[in-house]
């Protein structure tokens, strides 16, 4: 089985990406015919913006962009989706952001179509999310934030696509042992992943 890991982090030093590597190394570890693959789209120079062409594309007038296309391709050839990211703004980075509203297209994530119920396409993808911020807990729980992240990215995003979101992991900076519990956290996700799956019926 394969997953594809996505990392939205401009610089390859980051935790970000050392907590990535850290999936990556449970996934290897946890079965010799289970393979991972890092997506680093800042280093792939994906182009975020949401363009003319997109909306096109997403009102059914034209097929996808050929960079499209190619992500497309990269997520239908694996089991499970991760992304790993740092909390900007109590969201996600607008590079990732801008990665799910041009790949997730109308069509291909979804359907919808007027008149008829949408139609999520993604029901057999299993998505794992691991978010990296700077507050403590407190702050997040006190305000609601990561309350308002898991409905707008857990449900909002992946739900409305059919997508099951295992994990949702946000990652703090005044965790005990931090750094080492997040990568020791990392490395968990990344043995337990295939666990987690089921086969197509």
């Amino acid at each position: 089985m394969h997953a594809l890991i996505v990392v939205s982090h401009p610089n390859p030093k980051s935790l970000t990406h050392a907590v990535a590597e850290k999936i990556v190394d449970g996934v290897n570890s946890s079965n010799p015919e289970n393979s991972a693959e890092i997506a680093d789209i800042a280093a792939e120079n994906f182009d975020p913006r949401f363009s003319t062409s997109d909306i096109s594309t997403l009102l059914r007038e034209k097929e996808p962009s050929a960079d499209i296309v190619a992500e497309q391709a990269r997520i239908d050839r694996s089991d499970v989706l991760v992304l790993v990211y740092p909390v900007y703004w109590w969201s996600m980075p607008g590079l990732l952001k801008g990665w799910i509203d041009r790949v997730f297209t109308n069509g291909w994530a979804y359907d919808d179509i007027p008149n008829s119920k949408i139609v999520k396409r993604l029901r057999h993808l299993q998505v794992h999310l691991v978010a990296l911020g700077g507050a403590d807990m407190r702050t997040y729980a006190r305000h609601g934030y990561f309350g308002s992240m898991k409905n707008q990215i857990d449900h909002g995003i992946f739900n409305y696509c059919g997508a099951d979101v295992v994990t949702s992991e946000l990652l703090l900076q005044s965790d005990a042992n931090f750094p080492s519990s997040h990568f020791s956290i990392a490395r968990n996700i990344g043995l337990r992943i295939f666990s987690q799956s089921t086969p197509d019926a």
